[in-house]
């Protein structure tokens, strides 16, 4: 794991790190989730594979979430407390940029909503959903700094992107390089 970049706004941490989101000690991870919660590739897949078939149980029986929307369950062997399901677009689908947005507000409201101190994001849909990864990550930064300077009382002291290769790691340094 490589911290890349750290920035604090209002007594808060904006982190950028580069490797494995299922190894981050914090008290949430994003995931990277479908509306239907089935944790089969990517990022998703890698969380049930590494914190064990309880998430994608609790998953079950949550159902289905619509686009933007988010979910928490527990985190199964996983060093963090929390999976937070959040389900950004396809590309394609249309409206992607605010549906992008809301994936990231609702997941930091849900983690302030339970009182969580940390949190560790990944490039939502940038994968296998085919957002463009430059946009992906002036959404996330833009939206976590929005957040931190809208919310001076939420319980989040630590928003970290976790990104996992470097193409991805550069468009992210770009945007926390823009950060006064």
């Amino acid at each position: 794991m490589k911290v890349i970049s750290e920035k604090i706004i209002n007594g808060k941490i904006l982190r950028l790190v580069q490797g494995d989101i299922t190894e981050r000690d914090v008290d949430a991870i994003v995931n990277a989730a479908n509306s239907h919660l089935q944790h089969g590739g990517g990022v998703a897949g890698a969380i049930v594979r590494k914190g064990g078939q309880v998430i994608q149980e609790e998953s079950n029986k949550i159902g289905f979430v619509s686009v933007g929307n988010a979910a928490i369950t527990s985190a199964g062997r996983l060093p963090c407390k929390y999976v937070i399901h959040a389900v950004g677009p396809r590309m394609g689908e249309g409206d992607e940029d605010n549906k992008l947005t809301n994936a990231v507000l609702n997941s930091l409201r849900l983690a302030s909503d339970k009182g969580l101190k940390s949190i560790a994001m990944p490039a939502i849909s940038s994968g296998i959903f085919g957002f463009p990864k430059d946009r992906c990550a002036m959404t996330l930064v833009k939206e976590a700094l929005n957040y931190i300077k809208e919310n001076p009382k939420t319980s989040l002291e630590l928003i970290e992107f976790c990104v996992f290769d470097d193409l991805t790691a550069g468009y992210f340094q770009k945007e926390f390089d823009k950060i006064s």
